[in-house]
C-alpha cells in the first residue's frame, strides 16, 4: 500500500511540476537535482519540507518547495498506512530536466 501511495504522491508532484516548471529557470536554463525531505500527515497535509541536499541553485531549490506546496494537499493515507505512521516522510531526489521537465526519484 505505501508503495501505490508513493508512486501517486511522485505522479502528482510530476504533473504539477511539469505544469509549474518555474520561468526563471527556464529563462536561464537552470537545470540541476535536489534531495529533499517531505514529511506529511495523514490527512495528505504536509508536515514538513526539508532539502538534504541543494541543487546549487536557491532558485531550483525553492521552485521543487513551491511545487510541493501547489501539489499539496495529498491524498489522505490508506487505513493500513495510519496504523502504522503518524507521519510519512518522503525523501526523493527530483531532477530539474533540459526541456523543461520535472522527475522524481
Amino acid at each position: 500500500h505505501d508503495a501505490l501511495y508513493l508512486d501517486s504522491w511522485r505522479r502528482r508532484i510530476e504533473a504539477v511540476g511539469n505544469i509549474n516548471y518555474p520561468l526563471a529557470a527556464r529563462q536561464q536554463q537552470l537545470y540541476g537535482s535536489l534531495r529533499m525531505l517531505v514529511s506529511l500527515f495523514p490527512n495528505g497535509a504536509v508536515s514538513e519540507i526539508q532539502i538534504l541536499q541543494s541543487s546549487g541553485y536557491k532558485l531550483l531549490d525553492q521552485a521543487a518547495m513551491d511545487i510541493v506546496n501547489m501539489a499539496a494537499p495529498f491524498d489522505p493515507f490508506p487505513e493500513a498506512m495510519r496504523a502504522e505512521a503518524d507521519i510519512l516522510e518522503i525523501i526523493r531526489t527530483w531532477r530539474f530536466h533540459e526541456g523543461n521537465a520535472l522527475t522524481s526519484f
